[in-house]
């Protein structure tokens, strides 16, 4: 056989067999004697025997916008994980999408786990806890001047009420130091 056969035609030019076979039939396709078609002379020939008005186009696919948040979104998932980044502007692959997709469900997946397993605690309760603990130590030293002056007083030989007044001056400066320090909770 010198040419293609039909399936074979009809594979390169992306038509079904049937279309092939009504070309051939309309003496649109150049063929060889033994009856094997002649794709050059054929693509040729049918480029200048077919009507473009009568071609059949595939649709463009529509798609739709995808929103500048979900495309740096998977850039910093792909990013964390350590694998590559697409340029600024060059746009995510589908493949890199799919990866940070299963990065983030996997993710997703290991902190309900935590939660289940009661190592993972609410944001507000958190808070919560951390704000009562700090207001336990703050009242905790602001009350130690007071109970332990005294007996400071009495090791080092001084008057008790001086000696409650300087620490309560230095507990509270510190406290007020203390007191810039804000938790970041992110």
């Amino acid at each position: 056989m010198q040419g293609m056969s039909e399936r074979q035609y009809a594979a390169h030019v992306g038509l079904s067999r049937g279309a092939i076979q009504k070309a051939k039939t309309a003496e649109r396709l150049v063929l060889y004697p033994d009856g094997s078609i002649n794709a050059a002379e054929s693509d040729v020939r049918r480029a200048e025997t077919t009507d473009p008005s009568k071609t059949r186009k595939p649709p463009a696919p529509k798609l739709k916008p995808v929103p500048e948040a979900a495309v740096a979104a998977v850039g910093d998932t792909l990013r964390e994980q350590g694998l590559a980044v697409p340029a600024v502007g060059g746009g995510t692959t589908f493949l890199q999408a799919k990866t940070a997709n299963e990065v983030l469900k996997a993710q997703e997946r290991r902190i309900r786990l935590q939660k289940l397993k009661g190592e993972l605690i609410e944001r507000a309760r958190a808070l919560s806890l951390v704000f009562r603990l700090a207001r336990e130590v703050r009242d905790a030293w602001v009350n130690w001047p007071s109970r332990s002056s005294a007996l400071m007083a009495a090791e080092l030989g001084v008057e008790p009420a001086a000696m409650q007044k300087a620490l309560e001056k230095h507990v509270r400066a510190h406290l007020d130091e203390l007191a810039e320090v804000r938790p970041d909770f992110r």
